[in-house]
């Protein structure tokens, strides 16, 4: 069987004499009579994530108005994609790591280089994010999601226990991940490094950062967030029309005015599965960004809680998983990577409910998209892969919150 509750965190995968046990490595045991077995993954996580697929291509199928078919198709094949690397990774990832190319330093130059080149694509929907390879768009700050929490995860491994003594050593980490965020800004997107900004914070002080130390680059980061957000023209008119959306319903709160109506018409139970009628050309992007929408007004709030109960379960979880991680590397691999999946999560349905102003940010599982829908699986590869290759050891952390207690 291949995947097993980790709720125990005892070992029930190796026995304890086997004779070819590496604990150096962190792989599952190997025997010369056996050969090689597959990693017990987390049942609860595979099963959610596999869960979320499978409603994620339901809804994309639904939400599509007139060409429900060909995205549909589309995005099964993306779909399959992802598991399938998702499948590859749970059980390689960490085997991976010792290729050279793939060390994270080494991932962030391959990312810096797709993020520079996409700037120099043609514009789509007046912007730079794609790079048109005709039968499949990439997304290059996608990838970015997942490069530079890996990068940022290896850097205070290699200085855990030192961050509250020596602010320096943030220096490294707030520089790499100022460029990769400026390089996303330049693609006229703010949604991307606004998520990832909030992600890269949260590592820091989880790894033991002090408020003090980030208070300074706060300070200059701020005068570039002003200009960003109220001197630039269609983002002031976003800003402007979220507080009051039903006085511009004509023009730049036409989206959210939309998605509003969507979610109110569904009530409890909703018009039921299909019988949505604000995706009848009427709410823009009701297949990507405003999925949530849709399925408010299809499942209603009753069954569309089960959603957001889903995603605060898988946040909840991973964070239990990152708790009891073997190595500072492991913890923060899985907690960044789930908070990056969550908190996405949280914007768009935020979004979508006019809890924030309008920004074309994903649903994670849902939303159609390749670039989006293959890397969160991916993700969700990496953060089982490190989960059970942790669950094979004996000697686990008691919890990440001993971070801090080091730094003192």
């Amino acid at each position: 069987m291949l995947f097993s509750k980790t709720s125990k965190r005892k070992n029930t995968f190796i026995k304890k004499n086997a004779p070819f046990y590496r604990r150096e490595t962190g792989f599952s045991a190997r025997t010369k009579k056996d050969g090689w077995s597959p990693l017990k993954l987390d049942q609860s996580v595979a099963y959610i994530s596999f869960i979320f697929v499978l409603v994620g291509l339901i809804f994309t199928y639904s939400s599509s108005a007139f060409d429900s078919s060909a995205f549909f198709k589309r995005q099964l094949v993306f779909d399959c994609l992802g598991v399938l690397a998702a499948l590859f990774l749970s059980q390689t990832y960490t085997k991976l790591q010792k290729i050279k190319l793939l060390k994270p330093i080494n991932l962030m130059y391959i990312t810096w280089v797709l993020l520079i080149i996409v700037l120099f694509t043609r514009t789509q929907a007046n912007v730079h994010r794609w790079i048109d390879f005709g039968f499949f768009k990439l997304q290059p700050s996608e990838i970015a999601k997942v490069t530079l929490v890996i990068y940022v995860a290896d850097y205070l491994d290699g200085v855990s226990g030192k961050l509250a003594k020596n602010w320096k050593l943030l220096i490294k980490p707030l520089a790499v991940a100022g460029f990769t965020l400026a390089l996303i800004l330049a693609e006229k997107d703010i949604g991307t490094p606004t998520l990832m900004g909030a992600v890269f914070v949260c590592m820091l002080l989880v790894a033991g950062a002090r408020f003090l130390h980030l208070f300074v680059p706060a300070l200059i980061i701020s005068p570039l967030l002003i200009q960003q957000l109220f001197f630039v023209g269609y983002r002031r008119q976003r800003i402007f029309s979220f507080l009051n959306p039903f006085e511009t319903a004509g023009s730049t709160g036409y989206q959210l005015v939309q998605s509003l109506l969507a979610v109110g018409s569904g009530g409890w139970f909703g018009k039921g599965l299909g019988n949505s009628e604000l995706k009848l050309e009427y709410l823009p992007a009701a297949h990507t960004d405003f999925i949530f929408s849709i399925m408010c007004e299809e499942f209603g709030l009753f069954r569309v809680t089960l959603v957001i109960v889903g995603f605060c379960w898988l946040l909840v979880r991973g964070i239990s998983l990152a708790r009891v991680a073997k190595t500072t590397f492991h913890s923060l691999v899985i907690f960044g990577l789930t908070i990056t999946i969550c908190m996405q999560a949280f914007f768009n349905m935020a979004m979508a409910i006019g809890l924030l102003p309008t920004k074309g940010i994903a649903l994670p599982f849902f939303s159609y998209g390749g670039s989006s829908v293959i890397m969160t699986l991916v993700m969700m590869g990496i953060i089982l892969n490190v989960a059970a290759v942790d669950h094979t050891q004996n000697n686990l952390r008691d919890d990440v919150t001993n971070y801090k207690n080091r730094n003192k």
